[in-house]
């Protein structure tokens, strides 16, 4: 079973259904000891980095998810603000994320002149760093979708599963440990992010 976080900053329902399409079984939940005992959870957001940092706390959810993913090992995927949110801060903000992964996230910063459009709305390619349950076995020329203003940089190279270039090349997947993130988001990326979710039911093992 998929517990997909409700903390009123995701694009749940479409998560919930390419979940479905994908064969998982899933549920929403936004109470704490269901998200502590999930088998596996999707962490999905859009909006304000400090916002959903202060919605999480207030409702419990930070402690039930470091409970989960922390402690349990629970298997975790971080979609756009969701995975941004794994980081340890942002330039949206002074909130501190969940610290999950070294890494900060930062604003696209378009120079006077630059043609460069923000935010990263549409679709664009993935190129994978390396072999990885979460992307292997996608249709060939990954795309994605992505509707994002602020981006990913992990300190450690290892952290790294897939980049993207908008201007600047940033990190577009992660995944540490039973961690894994995506700056795109699977529900709007057709056949290419149904392979994403697909792998997560399959292939990502359950704690």
């Amino acid at each position: 079973m998929i517990t997909v976080v409700d903390y009123d900053a995701g694009n749940v329902g479409s998560v919930v259904n390419i979940c479905r399409k994908a064969g998982g079984d899933v549920q929403v939940s936004s109470d704490p000891k269901v998200i502590a005992g999930a088998t596996k959870l999707i962490l999905p957001g859009v909006g304000h980095f400090g916002s959903a940092m202060e919605r999480l706390k207030a409702s419990g959810i930070v402690a039930a998810l470091e409970d989960a993913v922390l402690e349990r090992k629970t298997p975790i995927l971080g979609i756009c603000l969701g995975m941004q949110l794994f980081a340890q801060s942002s330039e949206e903000g002074d909130s501190t994320g969940l610290g999950w992964i070294a890494a900060q996230s930062l604003l696209f910063k378009a120079e006077p002149g630059s043609s460069l459009k923000v935010p990263h709305m549409g679709w664009n390619t993935a190129e994978a760093t390396r072999s990885d349950p979460l992307i292997d076995r996608l249709p060939p020329d990954p795309r994605f979708y992505f509707v994002h203003s602020y981006y990913v940089s992990c300190d450690h190279d290892e952290d790294v599963l897939m980049r993207t270039t908008h201007g600047v090349g940033f990190v577009s997947a992660l995944h540490r440990g039973n961690i894994w993130g995506t700056q795109f988001h699977p529900e709007k990326s057709h056949k290419f992010g149904l392979g994403i979710i697909s792998n997560f039911i399959e292939r990502v093992p359950p704690c």
